[in-house]
């Protein structure tokens, strides 16, 4: 059962996560709120996606629940990969996410006091040069069940060691031919403990420090120190981090501080459909499979708001999932319901046909064209009305007609009756098909005049609503229709002998016409809609154009009979 707990700011909520337990515990021993600090530390080596998202969610919420503070922080220690436009869109993320930092860090701020603290573990005896390559440190290091085998080059001297360090910052040696590795244990079960590599030598542009340095911190070097400096309290890191809290902590027992962040690890967001590794994201971008680090099917941030998903609905899905110490998948229904549950309350409803089939209502006068008064948003009644052009031929959905219906089915079909959104009830009279093809080409129907305004015809009961648009005045726009990229639930484990590629849905984006209200022709950049009946709709501002908007879909409404007819 959840426990009501009070929180700093007085308001009673559900139990709190373990991560909250530990900061409440520390806050309640006299660590003040003030000096409470988080980061987010991501590389600039790639756009942010949705498993970001949780932790900048995670370290910004504790700051702001708890009244502390959070950093921003660049790992930018692996300038071959690196580029100032990730940081631009880094930080353009986090800010559309609603956050803001209390300090932008870089890593790079600290390359001069990693040095020197480098030094340091040299004089100690807790660091040496090696000359091994990559791959035969990888050999020595050993696995599981075999221990390491020492390094050749770990007995050197204090002094040779220093003289060769300082050989590597000023450029004496080539790429990869030395590194600076901690001397810890090779025979240690933790095989990050087995003398990890502190720099390495890589003669490459960085974007901020130029070429003032020719070797690089590695993560593991920087990641804890740069904590330190930043006087950040609670390290917050996913659980593959585990392994390497207590290199973590080892580093920072040598340096000597006296006051140390601690780390602590929690579940990393794996979502249905989607692959999650930022290496994966690049193959897709880089080898065309998508159109950029943008497309709304991929999960990145940018994708995500490009598509009109709202950060709204992105921080109500990660207070739903909240944080563990497990990994676990998650369904991609519930990121799609929160999506929908914020979009319904803020859209505003317009009518759209994109499967349209033609409908005549022949007892409907050939020259009126009536004004239909509609809704704008049910759920806000500030929104307003507006009105519809009505007329003798209309465009309805063709899936909303069924020939040979089924059990139950409350939509157009020879001799039913049904209601047109916001209009008359029509009754089909006559089905005109194509000769060859046996395709439905136009519905005849009349419509009763006593049933505007909602009104039930006498002695009949008409359940069935579907929408129209009418045929004369439709605005026919462009619209994109997105779905998950992959057709198998994990792609980030595909089966043996596959790669993740080979599941890329082909079906994933189509694009088609839609018949629209006359309305939505004006529709700028960034507005949203629910095409009533249909789904959730965005004008991509990347490809509408001051003449046509161009819809994407957010998301489909749920559909209770489709799923009904998929499972019969």
């Amino acid at each position: 059962m959840s426990e009501l707990t009070e929180r700093p700011d007085g308001q009673e909520h559900r139990s709190l996560s373990f991560l909250e337990k530990i900061v409440q515990k520390d806050v309640s021993e006299g660590l003040s709120p003030e000096r409470l600090r988080f980061r987010f530390p991501p590389e600039p080596n790639g756009f942010l996606h949705i498993g970001h998202a949780k932790a900048i969610c995670v370290s910004f919420g504790l700051a702001g629940d708890f009244g502390g503070h959070c950093n921003l922080r660049f790992d930018d220690t692996n300038p071959a990969k690196e580029e100032q436009r990730f940081v631009d869109s880094i930080q353009e993320d986090v800010k559309w996410l609603g956050f803001e930092w209390d300090q932008l860090c870089f890593a790079s701020d600290y390359f001069g006091q990693l040095y020197d603290w480098a030094v340091q573990l040299i004089r100690q005896g807790d660091a040496y040069v090696c000359d091994l390559d990559g791959e035969e440190v990888r050999k020595h290091r050993g696995t599981l069940s075999e221990p390491g085998v020492d390094s050749p080059f770990r007995t050197r001297t204090v002094e040779e060691n220093l003289e060769l360090f300082a050989g590597m910052r000023s450029g004496e040696f080539s790429d990869g031919s030395r590194t600076l590795r901690a001397k810890i244990d090779m025979q240690s079960a933790h095989i990050v403990m087995r003398d990890p590599v502190m720099y390495r030598i890589q003669r490459s542009h960085h974007h901020r420090t130029g070429d003032d340095w020719c070797l690089y911190p590695t993560y593991d070097w920087a990641h804890g120190q740069g904590d330190a400096i930043e006087g950040v309290t609670h390290s917050l890191c996913s659980l593959e981090f585990r392994n390497h809290r207590p290199l973590y902590d080892w580093f920072l027992e040598k340096i000597g501080l006296e006051e140390v962040p601690s780390q602590t690890e929690f579940a990393r967001l794996n979502l249905q459909f989607t692959v999650m590794s930022k290496r994966r994201l690049r193959t897709l971008v880089e080898d065309g499979h998508v159109d950029g680090w943008d497309d709304p099917r991929m999960p990145t941030l940018a994708g995500l708001r490009r598509r009109g998903v709202t950060p709204e609905a992105i921080r109500a899905f990660m207070k739903t999932i909240g944080v563990s110490k497990v990994n676990s998948m998650i369904d991609l229904t519930v990121l799609e319901n929160h999506i929908r549950d914020h979009l319904n309350k803020i859209t505003l409803r317009r009518m759209a046909v994109l499967d349209p089939v033609k409908m005549v209502i022949e007892n409907f006068p050939e020259d009126l064209q009536e004004m239909m008064e509609a809704v704008n948003n049910p759920e806000d009644p500030d929104a307003g009305m507006r009105q519809i052009p009505f007329e003798r031929e209309v465009w309805i959905d063709r899936d909303d007609f069924r020939m040979d219906p089924p059990r139950k089915w409350r939509r157009l079909a020879p001799d039913a009756e049904v209601r047109l959104r916001y209009g008359y009830c029509v009754k089909v009279k006559e089905v005109i098909t194509d000769p060859d093809s046996g395709e439905v080409t136009e519905i005849r129907c009349d419509y009763d005049p006593e049933t505007s305004k909602g009104r039930q015809p006498e002695g009949r009961k008409v359940r069935g609503i579907i929408h129209w648009v009418p045929a004369s005045c439709a605005a026919q726009l462009p619209v994109t229709l997105y779905s998950p990229l992959f057709s198998i639930e994990n792609p980030d484990d595909p089966p043996e002998g596959q790669e993740f590629t080979d599941f890329i849905d082909p079906g994933s984006r189509v694009e088609t016409t839609a018949f629209c209200e006359p309305a939505l022709a004006q529709a700028a950049g960034g507005d949203r809609f629910q095409f009533e009946r249909v789904g959730y709709f965005h004008v991509d501002p990347a490809r509408s154009s001051e003449e046509s908007p161009h819809f994407v879909r957010i998301a489909a409404l749920r559909d209770s009979w489709a799923k009904k007819e998929k499972n019969s």
